[in-house]
C-alpha cells in the first residue's frame, strides 16, 4: 500500500513537473525575463529523479543511468542559476541543461508509458517497435527545437538578480 502511494506521488510530481516545465519553457520564448523563470522548473525535476532511486530494486538498470545522468546535468543548470546567475555563457548552458533534465524526465514518461498503458504496449510490446521509436523520435525533434529557439531568444532578455 506505502508503495503503490509512493508509485503515484512519484508519477503526479513527474506529469506536473513536466507538465510546469514545458509551460515554462514556452513563457521564455515569448520573451519573459530570467527573474520569472520559477525554481521548480529545476527542482521539480531533481525531486523526480531522486525519487525514482527510492523505489526498491535489485540491480542497476537503465532508468538508473538515465537518472544520474538527468541529475548531473541539473547540477550544472543549478550551478549556471544560482553560483553564476546567468551571466554571459551561463545563461545558455543553463537553458540547454534544464531542457535536457526535463527531456529526459519526458524520455522516461514515455517509456513508463509504453510499458503500462495497455493500447500502447500493444503497439510495441518490446519497444522496439516503430510505434516506440517514432514517439522518442518525435519527442527529440521537439526537444532539439524547443531548446534551440529558448537559447537563442533566452540569451537576449536582461539578467536579474536571484
Amino acid at each position: 500500500m506505502i508503495l503503490q502511494i509512493f508509485t503515484l506521488v512519484h508519477v503526479l510530481l513527474s506529469l506536473v513537473g513536466i507538465f510546469n516545465r514545458v509551460c515554462r519553457f514556452v513563457r521564455i520564448n515569448q520573451r519573459e525575463t530570467a527573474r520569472r523563470m520559477d525554481e521548480d522548473l529545476l527542482w521539480t525535476t531533481v525531486a523526480t529523479s531522486v525519487t525514482g532511486f527510492l523505489f526498491p530494486f535489485h540491480h542497476f538498470m537503465p532508468s538508473h543511468a538515465v537518472g544520474i545522468l538527468s541529475l548531473l546535468i541539473l547540477a550544472v543548470a543549478i550551478y549556471a542559476r544560482y553560483a553564476r546567475h546567468l551571466a554571459g555563457a551561463w545563461r545558455k548552458t543553463y537553458v540547454i541543461c534544464a531542457a535536457i533534465g526535463l527531456y529526459l524526465n519526458v524520455f522516461v514518461a514515455i517509456v513508463q508509458a509504453f510499458q503500462k498503458v495497455p493500447a500502447l504496449k500493444d503497439l510495441a510490446p518490446t519497444q522496439s517497435e516503430p510505434p516506440f521509436k517514432i514517439a522518442q523520435l518525435v519527442v527529440l525533434v521537439l526537444f532539439i527545437l524547443l531548446t534551440t529557439v529558448t537559447a537563442i531568444r533566452f540569451r537576449n532578455e536582461p539578467v536579474h538578480a536571484t
